[in-house]
C-alpha cells in the first residue's frame, strides 16, 4: 500500500501548510474513516475501493479549508461513545471528559433521576444513562438542532430528552426536590475569546460564549440546581480554565450549596466545580 502511505504523506503537508492542529493525526484520521477501519489498522490494509484516492483528496481539501474533522467523519469520540455530530451542534470535547468520570465516581441512589443541562449531542446524558441503566436521565437544551443530534445519540438508552432554557427560573417545576445529580456543560467562553476556525466558523454561537467573564450561565444553573436536587444532591458544572474562582464564589454565594470543590481536566487545567446541595435543617 505504498500508494496510500503517499497519499496520507501529502495529505499532511497539505494539512501543515493549512495550519490544522494536528496534521497527521487527521490525515490518518480521514483515510481510516474512508477504509472503514481505525487509524491503528491502516498499515494492515491490503486494498482500498477503486475511488478512494479521489475521495480522499476531497476530504483533505474540505479539511484544509477548516471543517472541522468531526464534521467530515460524522461522529466524536467522548469516553466510551461515539457520538453523531455535525453542523448544528457542539461537538464534545476531551475536557469533559474528566466531569464525566467524577460523575460516574458518585455514589447514587439506586434509580436516581439525572439532569444534563445544556446537552448538546447528549455525550453526559448518554454516557451517565449507559453507567447507570436504572436511572431517569434528562438532558436539556434550547437548540432544537442540537437535540435532533442526541436524539439520534440517545437512541435504545432511557435518555429523555426536553427543550428549555436554562435562564428561565420556573423551568420544570416537575423535578423539584427529585434529581440526585446536575451536571451542566453551558457556554462559557469569554465573549472576545479568539478562536480556530473550526470553532468559530462552526459551532454554534450558542453554545460558545458566556458573557464578558464566561460565567453567565453559573447563576441560573445554580437556581434550578438548588430547586431540583435533593438534600445531599451533587452539581457539576463546567467553566473555562480562567473562571474557576468566580464559579466557586458564584456557588458559594447562592446559600444552598456546600462542599463547593474546583476540578482539573485531565491536560491540568481548571475545569469544573462541584458542589452538594445543603441538608434542610
Amino acid at each position: 500500500m505504498m500508494r496510500l502511505r503517499q497519499a496520507i504523506d501529502d495529505a499532511t503537508r497539505v494539512l501543515t501548510d493549512a495550519d490544522v492542529a494536528s496534521p497527521r493525526i487527521d490525515a490518518e484520521e480521514l483515510a481510516a474513516h474512508l477504509a472503514g477501519t481505525s487509524r491503528g489498522h491502516l498499515p494492515l490494509l491490503d486494498t482500498v475501493s477503486d475511488d478512494f484516492f479521489g475521495r480522499y483528496a476531497d476530504l483533505i481539501t474540505s479539511r484544509a479549508k477548516r471543517i472541522p474533522l468531526q464534521h467530515l467523519t460524522g461522529t466524536a469520540p467522548f469516553g466510551p461513545l461515539d457520538l453523531a455530530v455535525g453542523p448544528g451542534v457542539f461537538i464534545p470535547r476531551p475536557e469533559t471528559e474528566a466531569l464525566f468520570e467524577w460523575a460516574t465516581d458518585q455514589q447514587l441512589p439506586a434509580e436516581p433521576v439525572i439532569v444534563d443541562l445544556c446537552t448538546g449531542s447528549g455525550a453526559l446524558a448518554v454516557g451517565l444513562a449507559r453507567h447507570h441503566p436504572a436511572a431517569t436521565v434528562i438532558g436539556v437544551d434550547i437548540s432544537t438542532d442540537a437535540l435532533a443530534y442526541a436524539r439520534r445519540n440517545a437512541a435504545g438508552t432511557s435518555v429523555q430528552l426536553r427543550c428549555g432554557d436554562v435562564r428561565d427560573p420556573k423551568l420544570y417545576g416537575d423535578l423539584d426536590g427529585r434529581v440526585a445529580l446536575v451536571v451542566a456543560n453551558p457556554p462559557y467562553l469569554p465573549d472576545d475569546v479568539a478562536l480556530e476556525p473550526e470553532v468559530a466558523e462552526h459551532d454554534p454561537v450558542s453554545a460558545l460564549f458566556g458573557g464578558s467573564d464566561g460565567t453567565l450561565f453559573i447563576p441560573p444553573i445554580s437556581v434550578l440546581a438548588g430547586r431540583w436536587l435533593v438534600d445531599g444532591g451533587l452539581l457539576a458544572v463546567e467553566h473555562d480554565d480562567a473562571a474557576a474562582d468566580a464559579v466557586v464564589e458564584l456557588l458559594r454565594r447562592a446559600g444552598v450549596f456546600e462542599n463547593v470543590f474546583s476540578h482539573n481536566d485531565f491536560a491540568g487545567r481548571p475545569r469544573f466545580v462541584t458542589a452538594r446541595r445543603k441538608v434542610a435543617s
